[in-house]
């Protein structure tokens, strides 16, 4: 573990073997980041998602992604063989899918604690940094559960289609770790990005886990913010473009983030804020339960909006949340397209994304000329060039045209 201090934080100067646990967003762009400067080995139970990226092939929408596994020189092979992935690995980075349990009111963090048992039961050096989103307090109990202190947070702060920008031009790094430890955890991503200037912050575990839920329940309370302004346009007849940017040129309001939609979704901010939600059992609060329900809202009124129109077919154009996007995890229109199927209505898809022809038991179709002929009413999250024909009425609440 040689390393060398620079700019306040410790680099690393030799070729670490690191090995990175789940290869979503998180895991492959943190991969491909560290494969710049070191032997990084992709650890993944889908086989098909190793052959891809063994091939330098992307298994998720990510150009940057995509252009460093066709065309830069990395380091970075990929296995399901755990052993073969963690023997002699310096650094563990896990990355594991921790989705949100309603059962448990909780994230779901087995998978991590799976690959944290066979890094801890094989390997006696290897620092464990995990990057998935867990509890507040969840590093520090399985620090004492473990009784190491090899076990580290750092949060991610991605955009879908974006991830590994992300890490090239951090907003910001967070490592949960005070120590040196710490130091050279920051220092490794710090190498690894192409930003001069990154503000590098060091926390204890659980501040470093709070971090992460708090800044994404922030975004989520914008996001909410901005679409009941929205809803209130509209029950009153007003245009509420006018009044997003009038609100918006206050500074501390600020121009951005403030394009309405159909409810904030994909991998983040439904979990997180859920999760910081059930951390609060013991917390007086309002303001955090009233993020999460005025989603829920919001899908209620969007639903409710379109079937004032009485449509009987009613064509959803991507389940995508956005340009760029892959996901369809918690996307905000299924949620619409649940409540309008409620009452009564038939729904078909337009999703090139979905090889097979119903996708939950929704009529899936590639076609968009045969799409838009089906549909009495199309609804989009945000808008796109096919559908700018006339040919077909477009529900969208996309004022800005912009993710």
């Amino acid at each position: 573990m040689d390393g060398a201090y620079g700019t306040g934080q410790l680099i690393w100067v030799l070729a670490l073997k690191i090995c990175v646990a789940g290869l979503g967003y998180v895991g492959l762009s943190n991969g491909v980041l560290l494969a710049q400067n070191h032997d990084v080995v992709g650890l993944d139970i889908n086989a098909a998602r190793v052959a891809m990226v063994n091939a330098r092939k992307s298994p998720i929408a990510d150009p940057e992604i995509e252009h460093f596994l066709a065309h830069e020189r990395i380091s970075f092979r990929a296995t399901t063989d755990a052993d073969d992935a963690i023997d002699g690995a310096e650094v563990v980075i896990v990355a594991t899918p921790t989705d949100y349990d309603p059962a448990t009111n909780s994230f779901n963090t087995r998978s991590l604690e799976t690959v944290v048992t066979q890094v801890l039961d094989s390997n006696d050096k290897a620092l464990i940094v995990i990057k998935s989103t867990v509890p507040v307090g969840y590093t520090e109990r399985l620090r004492k559960a473990f009784e190491t202190d090899r076990i580290i947070f750092s949060p991610e702060f991605l955009r879908e289609g974006k991830a590994l920008h992300d890490n090239l031009y951090p907003s910001r790094i967070i490592v949960g770790d005070q120590g040196e430890n710490g130091q050279r955890i920051a220092g490794l991503l710090k190498q690894g990005a192409r930003k001069a200037d990154i503000s590098v912050l060091l926390t204890g575990s659980t501040e470093a886990e709070a971090i992460k839920l708090f800044a994404n329940t922030y975004l989520a309370m914008r996001v909410s913010f901005f679409n009941e302004l929205d809803s209130f346009a509209l029950t009153h007849g007003l245009e509420a473009r006018q009044i997003v940017e009038g609100v918006s040129l206050d500074p501390r309001v600020g121009n951005y983030y403030n394009n309405p939609s159909f409810g904030y979704g994909g991998y983040c901010l439904p979990k997180d804020t859920k999760q910081l939600l059930s951390n609060y059992r013991d917390v007086p609060q309002n303001l955090i339960r009233a993020i999460v329900e005025s989603n829920e809202t919001r899908m209620d009124f969007i639903a409710e909006d379109i079937m004032r129109r009485k449509p009987k077919v009613v064509g959803i154009y991507r389940l995508v949340m956005k340009e760029g996007s892959d996901n369809f995890k918690e996307s905000s229109v299924l949620g619409v397209i649940n409540r309008i199927q409620k009452k009564g209505a038939q729904v078909i898809v337009f999703e090139p994304a979905i090889s097979e022809n119903h996708y939950l038991g929704i009529e899936v179709t590639r076609d968009i000329a045969e799409f838009k002929r089906r549909s009495e009413i199309v609804i989009s999250n945000r808008q796109a060039p096919d559908l700018q024909d006339g040919s077909v009425e477009i529900y969208t609440r996309d004022i800005f045209r912009e993710n």
